[in-house]
């Protein structure tokens, strides 16, 4: 396996390097169409009763049980929480586009006829990065466009026929945008009650992700707006700095974890670069595999990163082509079309998601990271392991709040 650095410009070759990616010669672009989300509406060997009543539940068409977590109060709050994501996604449905998922959010702001003065790219990547934290974002990173990451092709949502996915010439930076999801709610997963994390950060993420780009068009500068649409935002996120890739496919971040969802604009405002990060929390995932011990389904591997066989068996909704742990995808939408609800009991047990307290979590992070070597973080495994937290009841979460 070769890495294509050869064909690559020189910036993001240097990047691919920085942040340790290895990719093969044979690499294409992934189409959104093989998406397991996007596959459940056209690929019979995905879409079952199970899945069809998964997407109807997030409606009124909840099936609420008796199960602690999955009530017609969690299934309300779960429900409510995606309210403003839902107007969002679902305002240009005759047009077979879903805003934020199949296809980037649309402009509501033109943009201004004449181009404001702005300051060198240093200080305009200090500014945007103010803004998008006024607008609520918790971490932001930048980084450049990479078609490499961008769909091939995603679904026309009338027929599910593929079609062109595209943002216009010229938008030559990507700024990253992560948003943390609640704390408690993630400690009860798996439940619908729990899912109420996933969409408030989607509904956060649409109107932050809509705001700075009206914030930049007003400037008289080009921005889209992107959710889960147009681009894998993993690459891009690690690339712009803000983590590294975990066993659980998600990126693991200093601050929460891989307790954060990530939104993206494009834009042609001129930036200064974030360089991605060797954080040491891949290091650490290599000698761990508690996420894939803990998955219900045994979707998630426990092996090496490999270029996506370990447990994809040639499965189209699977990356190929870069070295990376890589999941089933199947069997993992499978489970959560069952629970009517996401699942992400990955994302509770990884020690990352929250780490001990005070002076006691910062030493376990040093140790965690590899500042002390193997050794180290053979100590950091041992010690969160000793420290394994219970999943929270969902019952006992409702206590919480009320008092």
């Amino acid at each position: 396996m070769s890495d294509p650095s050869h064909r690559l410009p020189g910036h993001l070759a240097e990047t691919d390097r920085a942040a340790g990616f290895e990719i093969t010669d044979d690499f294409a672009r992934f189409s959104q169409m093989n998406d397991v989300f996007t596959r459940a509406f056209w690929d019979p060997s995905v879409k079952s009763p199970d899945t069809e009543a998964f997407f109807a539940s997030y409606r009124m068409e909840a099936a609420p049980r008796r199960g602690d977590g999955f009530t017609q109060k969690d299934f309300a709050l779960r429900n409510a929480a995606w309210l403003i994501s839902d107007v969002i996604s679902e305002r240009s449905a005759a047009e077979g586009l879903r805003e934020g998922f199949q296809g980037a959010i649309r402009d509501d702001t033109p943009v201004a006829p004449d181009r404001a003065e702005i300051g060198p790219p240093d200080t305009e990547a200090r500014e945007i990065k103010a803004i998008a934290k006024l607008f609520g974002a918790d971490l932001i990173g930048i980084t450049h466009r990479d078609a490499r990451w961008h769909y091939s092709e995603r679904p026309d949502t009338r027929t599910m026929a593929p079609v062109r996915d595209d943002v216009p010439e010229g938008l030559s930076h990507v700024i990253v945008m992560g948003h943390a999801m609640d704390a408690d709610l993630v400690e009860t997963y798996p439940s619908a009650l729990a899912g109420a994390a996933t969409g408030r950060e989607y509904s956060h993420e649409a109107a932050i992700a809509m705001q700075v780009a009206a914030y930049i068009r007003n400037l008289g500068f080009n921005a889209v707006a992107s959710m889960n649409d147009t681009a894998l935002v993993i690459p891009y996120a690690i690339k712009a700095g803000l983590g590294e890739y975990g066993r659980n496919q998600m990126v693991l971040t200093p601050e929460f974890g891989p307790r954060v969802r990530f939104s993206k604009i494009f834009t042609d405002l001129p930036l200064a670069v974030d360089a991605p990060r060797d954080l040491g929390l891949k290091g650490y995932c290599e000698g761990c595999d508690v996420c894939a011990a803990a998955c219900p389904v045994k979707a998630l591997p426990f092996g090496a990163p490999d270029f996506g066989e370990e447990v994809a068996r040639g499965s189209p909704s699977t990356l190929r082509g870069v070295k990376k742990w890589s999941s089933n995808a199947e069997a993992c939408f499978g489970y959560w079309a069952k629970l009517k609800s996401d699942c992400a009991i990955c994302m509770r047990v990884c020690p990352f998601t929250a780490p001990p307290g005070g002076i006691a979590g910062r030493v376990w992070y040093a140790l965690a990271a590899g500042r002390a070597g193997a050794w180290g973080r053979y100590l950091a495994r041992r010690w969160a392991a000793r420290r394994a937290r219970p999943r929270l009841r969902p019952k006992a979460w409702w206590a919480r709040i009320g008092g």
